[in-house]
């Protein structure tokens, strides 16, 4: 077990200095349990200082601290920790809390790693969680004695809140609180979360990790960007960085989607996915229900063409449908300026092997309507959120009246709200001083944040930075086959991409010809995790085995 001095002091001469340090020791413990339990219960109260914190607050408090006992077996195996939980509160006072959870291990390495958040946010993640994309045969990051911590990003979804608390965005509404959520309540997590650490370990972490997908992706590069020197480094997957450029997109599809007679019903939306990998999936070389080449994957939905044009059933779509199904997977450019610089967004894959199915992910089960049904698509529903309460303020507006692009009166309240909200900075120079190190992977058949505009991002960086600054301290790797939830998907990637971040940080080796395993149950295979633009190809031999591919751009 790793000891602190006052750890090392407290073995050696045993509960009388517990008890001169003020800690209180439960009855009948004795020695190192008795310091774990005592330390733990010793931060209930504790206030956190609005001088401890990098941007303003009113200080904070910890409300609970309880000693969690050993569980699971193998790779989810969780050693003893003590479960903080505390409340940062706002300066606003009519905004939310910032609540947040740090799990501190009782046999630590020195180390701490934040998640992120998804959606909305709105509820603290777990803090025995695995990172985003992450393996299922290796220990958990709180598993490997990593100090986890985590918060609802400055909002609280109410209990029962339907179909799933990361929609729920009224608390878009209060400026605070908006800020928060864009970015602000990661700092102030952060600081408080290593505040903590300190007060429990006697010492700060020695490194200090960010892992998150989609919105929390996105919260991964705003780190990086913002406080380069708060973090060692970070794991992106799937990002919704340009979260606001992302809205209007949602918005555009949701207009597509509720013209009367384009929503393909979801029988359509399966027979829509299969065409599309029964004429794709073999591009890479092997017919393994991956579409491997998806950039070279071009489907026409027109070969599922109803013969009159009208819908005349499940087995085939009408040209409403085909019409809508090609708008929400091409690009759209915004005929005004945002603040944020963004000038568009590329459209969905779901010509070239995403699934549009997905119940919520997808398309939803239901059109787009008003009020806005809970079985619409998740970005609709994302969509109809933002407008009410971040863009108009007005609950009672109907979001479906709003052309994201012709906003009309509202075009510079979208504007300032890219500006908050798309975290697209290319400014990496604090995080690359402080020897920061970025992962970025994306699934291609993600349904809900296009990996096309991860591509644009990368791009964009490698252009202002040039390919051998990027090369120094960042990697980005696309998965074909994989989803946004990592569920249901032909390929659920799982890589060990916390082992190799550490590794670049710690000992200066960047990931060296990674291998992404199939998570999905029962699968044995394994694929090349390529760096883009390559994707991997057959070349012969045993289709699970990484061997087998070769990276090809192309």
């Amino acid at each position: 077990m790793r000891l602190t001095r006052a750890r090392t002091a407290a073995a050696g001469v045993g509960l009388a200095l517990v008890a001169a340090l003020g800690w209180v020791s439960p009855a009948g413990a004795t020695g190192e349990a008795a310091d774990t339990a005592a330390r733990c219960a010793a931060l209930v109260g504790v206030a956190v200082p609005a001088s401890a914190i990098g941007l303003p607050t009113t200080g904070g408090d910890v409300t609970e601290a309880a000693v969690v006992a050993p569980s699971g077996a193998g790779p989810t195996a969780i050693g003893e920790h003590c479960l903080v939980t505390a409340a940062l509160h706002p300066v606003d006072p009519a905004a939310p809390d910032i609540r947040m959870s740090v799990a501190l291990p009782t046999t630590w390495n020195a180390k701490a790693l934040m998640f992120g958040g998804g959606g909305y946010n709105g509820t603290i993640p777990k803090l025995d969680q695995n990172v985003p994309f992450g393996p299922d045969d290796a220990l958990r990051p709180l598993g490997r004695g990593y100090a986890t911590f985590a918060s609802d990003s400055g909002h609280q979804t109410p209990a029962g809140f339907t179909p799933t608390p990361s929609l729920y965005g009224e608390f878009l509404a209060n400026d605070e609180a908006l800020r928060n959520f864009a970015g602000d309540a990661l700092k102030k997590t952060r600081d408080a979360a290593v505040f903590l650490i300190g007060r429990y370990y006697d010492e700060g972490p020695r490194q200090t990790y960010f892992a998150g997908g989609s919105t929390g992706g996105r919260e991964a590069l705003a780190v990086a960007q913002r406080w380069g020197r708060d973090f060692d480094g970070v794991i992106s997957v799937y990002p919704a960085f340009n979260a606001a450029a992302l809205d209007l997109f949602f918005g555009y599809a949701t207009r597509q989607l509720a013209v009367p007679g384009a929503f393909p019903r979801p029988a359509q939306q399966v027979l829509l996915y299969g065409a599309v990998i029964a004429a794709c999936d073999g591009l890479d070389g092997l017919v393994d229900g991956v579409v491997g080449d998806e950039a070279g994957c071009r489907f026409d939905p027109v070969v599922l063409r109803c013969p009159t044009g009208q819908d005349d059933g499940d087995g085939c779509l009408s040209d409403a449908q085909i019409g809508a199904v090609r708008a929400l997977s091409s690009a759209i450019t915004f005929p005004y300026e945002l603040a944020s610089g963004e000038t568009g967004y590329p459209g969905f894959p779901f010509l070239s092997g995403a699934d549009m199915s997905t119940p919520l992910l997808g398309m939803g089960t239901t059109p787009p309507a008003t009020p806005m049904p809970t079985t619409a698509g998740y970005g609709m529903q994302f969509w109809d959120a933002w407008v009410k309460y971040a863009v108009t303020r007005d609950p009672a507006y109907d979001s479906l009246t709003l052309d994201p692009l012709a906003p009309g009166a509202w075009e510079q309240r979208i504007s300032d709200l890219t500006a908050l909200q798309d975290v697209n900075s290319t400014d990496y120079k604090k995080f690359r001083k402080n020897g920061g190190k970025l992962l970025m992977v994306h699934g291609t058949a993600d349904e809900l944040v296009s990996h096309r505009a991860t591509v644009d991002y990368w791009e964009r960086l490698v252009a202002d930075l040039g390919q051998r600054e990027v090369d120094a301290f960042a990697r980005f790797y696309l998965v074909p086959g994989a989803n946004h939830a990592n569920v249901a998907t032909p390929f659920a990637a799982g890589w060990d991409s916390l082992t190799a971040l550490d590794r670049w940080v710690t000992e200066d080796t960047a990931p060296v010809d990674p291998v992404v395993q199939d998570t999905n149950p029962g699968a044995t295979r394994e694929r090349p995790l390529c760096e883009y633009p390559a994707h991997p190809e057959y070349t012969g031999g045993s289709p699970d085995s990484a061997a087998s591919f070769a990276c090809v751009t192309g």
